[in-house]
Formats: C-alpha cells, structure tokens, sequence
C-alpha cells in the first residue's frame, strides 16, 4: 500500500538536508529491484522519480497500444519464485495497464512505497571532493547528502519532444507518446498525425486508426516489422510458465539477448532449404526470436543480412500490394536487424483504409509546425486537430545529460558526454566516485537485451560491489583512467565489427543533433558481458579503485 511519502512529497519537510547511504535516481524495473536490494543491506536508501506514479516506462509510456514486445514470462523479476509465481498474466504481450498493476505489485510485495518521493526530479549532483559524498538537490527544494548516487533513469526516457520550429504556435493538441496525456483524450472524429514509425509510433497507429476521422502518417525511415502472436492466457498456459522459473533464470542471463531464444544454426553450414525453413519457423514465431533467434550472421556479414532482409520484405509485400504504400513502408538502405525490429499487429494493413494516408517526408521533409497543422519543405500544409510525436527518445545517455552531473573538481558528466560517450563496463565512469549506473552507455541494457534481465544482473552487480566494500572498510570506489580506456576499446571494436554500427539509429545517436557517434549498446552479447562482470568481481573488482 502507498504511503504518504510516496504519494505526497509535499507533505514532507522542504529544504532540511537529508542524510542518506544511497540515493536512486528513477523508480522503474531497475530503481524497484535497486532499492530492495539496497534495504537488504541496511542502507539508508531511498528512490526519486519525477513521475507522479513508480514504474518508469511503463508509466510514461500509456499510449494507446503500449505493450511489451518481450514475452510477459521473462520480462520478470527472477530473484524470488514467489513473487514470480503469485502474478498471473492474461496474455503474452501483455498492454501497458496490465504492467503497470504489475509494477504497483511488486512494489507493495517489496513493501518500497515508504522509500519512493515521487513528483521529484533531480536538478544538481555535485560530488564533494573533501568528504567523498554527493550534494543532491531536487526541483522541489530537498537537499541530500549521500554516499553512494545510482543512476536508475531507463534508457528511453529522455524524450525528443521539441523537433520542429513552430510547435507552440499548433492550435490543437500536440504532445509526444512518453507525455500522453493522463486524463481521456478523445480521438474520435479528430484529424489526426503521427510523426513516426518506430516502435510506439506504430503501436499507436495500429491502435488509433479505427477511432480518428482522418489519420496522416508522416514517414522518414521505414521500418521492418515482424507480426507478433498474441495469445490469451488461460490456466493451462499460466501453468506451463510458472513451471519454467527455474528454467528461465539459469537461462536468460546467460543467452546473447538476454530472451530465451538461442541460436542454434550457422547460414553456411545449411542448404538453402534449410535457411528458409530456419527463417519461417523464427518469423512465424511472432516474437523478437525473428530478429535475435534466427542467424546472427546478420549482424556481420553484408551478403547474408541482404538475403534474410529480403525474405522479410516479401513477407512485407504480399501484405501491402500497393505499389505506392511499397515504396513508402519498406525499407531498402539498411539490413534487417541493424534498427530495432518492431513487433505490430495489423500495422501494414492499417495503409489499406479509406481514412489513413502515408505521407513520404524522406525527399519532402517536415520544416515546421503552422497553427493549421504541419508543412512541408515543398509548402504543402496538412491540417490537422492533434499531433501526436512519435520522435523518439535521447537513448541511454539522455536521461542522464539532462541532470546536471558534477564529479571531481566540477567536471561535467554532460559536457565531456557531449564530446565523447564513454563508461566503465556501462556501470561506473572514471572521474565520478561513488555514481553507480544501469542502463548506461555500453552496456548491454543500453539497447540489445530484455531490460528486465540486464538491469537485474547490473543492479545486483552494484549491491555486491557495495556489499564488498562494507565488508572491506572502504567508502569510496571509481574505475580507474587505464580500465575504461581499455573497456571503450573492447566495446568498440566489438561494435565495429557489425552493420549495427554502421547503419543510422538511436543506436549510435545519429538521431540527436550533435550526439557524438557511438554504438550505444555493447554488442558482445549478455552472457559474454555478464561473465566478464563476475570475473572483474571475483578479482576484488580488479579496475576500480578503492579507498
């Protein structure tokens, strides 16, 4: 149950300095599990979001549509049979309102709500030199004092919502899908755009076309999509689930995506026979196991993600037809895999009715937004009552950037990320004592893995770091200059020998002006990451140095 800290920060004395031991920035999956494990050590911890409820993305993200597209039963807490076991799901992609009760359960089982501010975002996060502790202050007045400073802010949740000149002039309703609206909003009869095809944008699309009078989908880079399979729940199957716990959680932290799904066969060693039978039963799984199940050569080797790509756009064309909606929807200058791969449902065929038109923006871009609606380079104005920007997100490096960050000697976490996105291992950067991270910069969690799996392994990587140090008398931990020069070597060579570094996305931050270029996500897969954890660990974290 909430309690009054949780549900009214206001209620709570302003401006007196709170001492902690930890203090976690974000109250989502890996903020929840962070906090629980901190508790556990007798910490004085507590969780800030600046969202008016816990769950992270699965908060912000209430769009209509909004849907795991990682199957419910791994995208799970697996440190207590239990708690898995004890929540039923009704089906196998389950929609956002279902997670969210998920997360409030989880949150009352943990018994956290007495230690999450919510309504509460950090501003200022200064590391004091002289008494090796981080001065925290807040929008709201708080001040605290701690130890330890964990970066639990989600890799998408720095949205880009200021994209186009004009937007405070639209006279209708104009918002991007991480901000939509909490109160009902209806569509119906309404003129409606979507700026976007990725993964949101075509959930919402998919979702609101039936209910708008008009739809106008403005489309830059199309997109490959898998058609998901989403079956209902019923006792048998919850059953069959619960059963694999144990299954799950010695697998999936061990597999390359951090999903159940393995690779099993080489494009080389099978006929052509044999790789498209691998390519049908992968795709016709309805899953993500059609992009990280099938042949991982399409990661690597140009010829073969050209044939699996174009297995995928037959299957693309057979649906559309239309020789126009072809051009637009399809994608032809980059492989299949090297995006993020949607998962839709009956997204292509929404193309096929009367009320919705695809609006090519490739040669013809958006210049700004009028008080009418949206125009074009070429002066075209499409009038619209509601804008709906499905633009994206300042992936991983975001959230963060957007605090302002100050390590020893004032040095600037956004300033020297603004040249150059480094970490160690994703989970610490050299010059900021004390700040741990998850779902930072190159580490798997960044962009290439069920979150739920990564931020769990890295969560508790950080409480048995902590753990070690209590028990060893320091206080102070920061990688070393040597050991994150060599961990950004490592990452970037290993992302560098794919065609997911060479091909624009939010992967490399080549859709943020300025970003610098930098694959993300480490692409060396999460058991490999997770082995290479342990072993700096079981080093006495060879690497970081401790005082």
């Amino acid at each position: 149950m909430r309690t009054e800290l949780a549900q009214s920060p206001d209620s709570v004395t302003r401006n007196a300095v709170i001492e902690l031991d930890a203090l976690i920035i974000g109250a989502g999956v890996a903020g929840l599990y962070q906090l629980h494990q901190l508790r556990s050590l007798g910490l004085r911890a507590i969780a800030v979001d600046t969202a008016g409820d816990i769950g992270g993305t699965w908060y912000w993200n209430c769009y209509p549509g909004a849907k795991f597209d990682s199957e419910c039963y791994v995208y799970q807490y697996l440190f207590d049979k239990k708690l898995y076991k004890d929540w039923t799901w009704g089906e196998r992609f389950p929609s956002q309102p279902e997670i969210e009760r998920w997360m409030h359960y989880v949150t009352d089982r943990l018994g956290l709500w007495h230690d999450i501010r919510l309504g509460t975002t950090i501003t200022l996060a200064v590391y004091d030199d002289e008494r090796d502790r981080w001065m925290v202050e807040t929008n709201r007045g708080d001040s605290f004092d701690t130890r330890f400073l964990i970066g639990c802010c989600g890799m998408l949740s720095a949205p880009l919502e200021r994209r186009f000149p004009g937007q405070d002039r639209f006279c209708g309703r104009i918002f991007h899908t991480s901000r939509w609206p909490r109160e009902p909003l209806s569509l119906a009869g309404k003129r409606v755009g979507v700026v976007g095809v990725g993964a949101t944008g075509i959930q919402v699309i998919q979702t609101i076309a039936s209910e708008v009078g008009h739809l106008k989908v403005f489309i830059r880079t199309p997109q490959y999509v898998v058609p998901m399979k989403n079956t209902k729940y019923g006792p048998e199957e919850v059953h069959a689930y619960k059963e694999r716990f144990d299954e799950l959680r010695d697998l999936l932290p061990r597999t390359f995506s951090g999903f159940e799904y393995e690779i099993k066969h080489r494009w080389a060693e099978l006929t052509p026979e044999q790789r498209l039978a691998v390519l049908e039963e992968s795709y016709g799984d309805g899953s993500l196991k059609a992009w990280l199940g099938g042949f991982n050569e399409i990661f690597f080797d140009p010829e073969v993600s050209e044939q699996v790509s174009e297995f995928v756009r037959e299957k693309m064309r057979a649906r559309l037809k239309d020789p126009k909606l072809i051009e637009i929807l399809i994608p032809k200058d980059y492989g299949f895999g090297t995006r993020r791969v949607p998962l839709e449902s009956g997204f292509l065929e929404v193309f096929h009715r009367d009320n919705v038109e695809a609006v090519s923006v490739r040669n013809n871009p958006i210049v700004e937004v009028v008080p009418e609606g949206i125009r074009l380079a070429d002066g075209t104005v499409h009038e619209l009552d509601v804008i709906i920007l499905a633009t994206g997100f300042d992936a991983s490096s975001g959230a963060l950037t957007r605090i302002d960050i100050r390590g020893r000697g004032g040095r600037s976490l956004r300033e020297e990320w603004s040249r150059d996105i480094r970490s160690s291992l994703g989970l610490m950067v050299h010059g900021y004592p004390n700040l741990f991270l998850a779902g930072a910069p190159l580490a798997p969690s960044a962009a290439l893995c069920n979150m739920t799996t990564c931020l769990q392994q890295q969560t508790e990587w950080i409480t048995d770091c902590i753990r070690y140090m209590q028990a060893n008398g320091f206080t102070v931990i920061e990688p070393t200059a040597a050991f994150e020069e060599a961990w950004v070597r490592h990452h970037d060579e290993t992302a560098n020998a794919t065609l997911i570094a060479r091909t624009d996305s939010w992967y490399v931050g080549s859709n943020v002006d300025g970003k610098p270029r930098r694959m993300l996500s480490y692409t060396g897969g999460v058991g490999t990451y997770r082995q290479k954890c342990a072993e700096i660990a079981k080093d006495n974290y060879r690497g970081f140095k401790m005082a």
